[in-house]
């Protein structure tokens, strides 16, 4: 029985990120044939009429390119959009992504995802796995990211240690993102907060 390949597209010019992303996809057991490419025009020029699966871009090369990259969408429908992002972006530009991965992601969520690909389960979801926090976990979010603890977050809350501990995990499995870093990514490019709180 032989094993379907994931074709697996990198736009991204930092050469050691690129390496290290297509060293964790590889390790994913899903027989990835990785394509590194340097432009959008590429995609319709170096890959050879390959079916790309998976496009994993980082979003400034589409900042100024948002029509070139719409129509590049819509020529590869079957084609599954990640932005990778380990800066700040605009959220108009994060939402041209079906789906963002972040640099603090960890090589088992980005696992999981491309086996969710594999096996058809992500475009079933029409890009919406990812479920809504609740209002109480907003709230227990806003404070992790300033770096609270757990007993301060509970005090502030009125909840217990444990409660809080349960919010924290479920936070962690709702956005796939585990790191104070990825979580304050996340909370900006969602507007929980606003970047501005951050800078000083």
């Amino acid at each position: 029985m032989t094993k379907s390949l994931i074709n697996i597209a990198i736009l991204e010019p930092s050469q050691i990120i690129t390496e290290g992303l297509s060293n964790i996809l590889l390790k994913t057991g899903t027989y990835s044939k990785i394509f590194k490419i340097d432009s959008l025009n590429e995609f319709n020029t170096k890959l050879f009429g390959s079916q790309i699966d998976i496009a994993i871009i980082n979003p400034n090369q589409i900042q100024n390119k948002l029509k070139e990259f719409s129509l590049l969408k819509k020529s590869l429908s079957d084609t599954l959009w990640a932005g990778l992002v380990y800066t700040f972006f605009d959220q108009h530009l994060l939402s041209q992504f079906d789906r963002i991965i972040n640099i603090t992601d960890s090589p088992e969520s980005i696992g999981e995802l491309i086996h969710k690909i594999k096996n058809s389960d992500y475009h079933s979801s029409n890009g919406s796995e990812i479920e809504q926090l609740s209002e109480r976990e907003i709230e227990v979010l806003k404070l992790l990211i300033k770096g609270l603890p757990n007993k301060e977050i509970g005090d502030k809350l009125n909840i217990s240690i444990h409660t809080v501990i349960s919010h924290r995990k479920n936070i962690s499995q709702k956005t796939g993102i585990k790191s104070q870093a990825g979580l304050t990514i996340y909370a900006i490019s969602n507007k929980i907060v606003q970047i501005e709180d951050y800078l000083n």
